[in-house]
């Protein structure tokens, strides 16, 4: 006699097993002592030994997770930039959908904020690879990095929309510069929206006066001569929104951005 056929239940389908749970929990748990320890004792801080010891279970049993402290590494710092881009993206919707200025504003605002309340993550998301194998697979964190800084590229898409932005033509660029910005283009997906190479140099400018900022803050390098770095940073935000020709919006009541105190 034949056996009908095994049908899956639709209810069902989909969802992960018990089994799939668990280990995804754990993995969970593995990451997050990962870490506390890169934000307690820096990326040198981080090992295989400590995070087994700490969770319970021998350092090769760890190896049924994560393939080895490169892997690890680079898994932790996918999950930071998703938390980044999570908290640019809840800044982005806060504000009305059709105020593009607004939601620019409350985005790089966002940026800033998470960046001084994570001083640690922040330096291991964007400062040099050092720790890691050359020829480790950093191709989850280089994911989650388009991931945060996709909505950077929509706003700025939405503007060169709605605002008449000066940008240079492409003969007035350096041909070399030029081969970068079009290699910028191609990597971060604005080439697909056939964004014009001088556009693409207003954005890397404006990426590289904001990110410095913030740079110096997070790693304290003004603190000789300023207690408080916000006022620097709006100013520089006011500076550059004027040069794209969009009205400055200063900080609203309740909004913030400060997170450290002057001691």
């Amino acid at each position: 006699m034949t056996k009908p056929p095994v049908t899956s239940d639709p209810k069902t389908a989909g969802t992960p097993s018990r089994r799939e749970r668990v280990r995804e929990a754990t993995l969970g748990e593995i990451k997050g002592i990962a870490r506390r320890h890169l934000v307690e004792h820096g990326v040198a801080g981080v090992s295989l030994r400590a995070v087994a010891r700490e969770i319970g279970m021998t350092a090769p049993g760890l190896y049924r997770y994560v393939s080895g402290i490169d892997a690890l590494l680079v898994a932790i710092t996918a999950d930071m930039f998703d938390e980044l881009a999570e908290a640019v993206a809840s800044a982005d919707a806060s504000a009305p959908p059709q105020d593009t200025e607004l939601r620019l504003h409350r985005a790089l605002r966002a940026l800033r904020a998470w960046a001084i309340a994570h001083p640690a993550e922040f330096s291991v998301m964007f400062g040099p690879r050092s720790r890691l194998d050359p020829d480790a697979d950093i191709t989850p964190a280089l994911e989650a990095g388009s991931r945060f800084g996709s909505t950077f590229f929509a706003l700025f898409e939405r503007l060169l929309q709605e605002k008449d932005i000066p940008f240079p033509a492409e003969e007035e660029i350096d041909p070399d510069l030029r081969v970068e910005l079009n290699s910028f283009a191609d990597t971060v997906g604005l080439a697909v929206h056939d964004v014009p190479v001088g556009a693409a140099l207003v954005l890397t400018t404006c990426w590289v006066r904001v990110y410095g900022v913030v740079c110096m803050e997070v790693f304290q390098h003004l603190d000789f001569v300023m207690r408080d770095m916000e006022p620097l940073f709006e100013s520089e935000l006011q500076n550059m929104m004027t040069g794209l020709g969009v009205r400055y919006r200063p900080v609203e009541e309740g909004e913030g951005t400060s997170t450290r105190t002057a001691g």
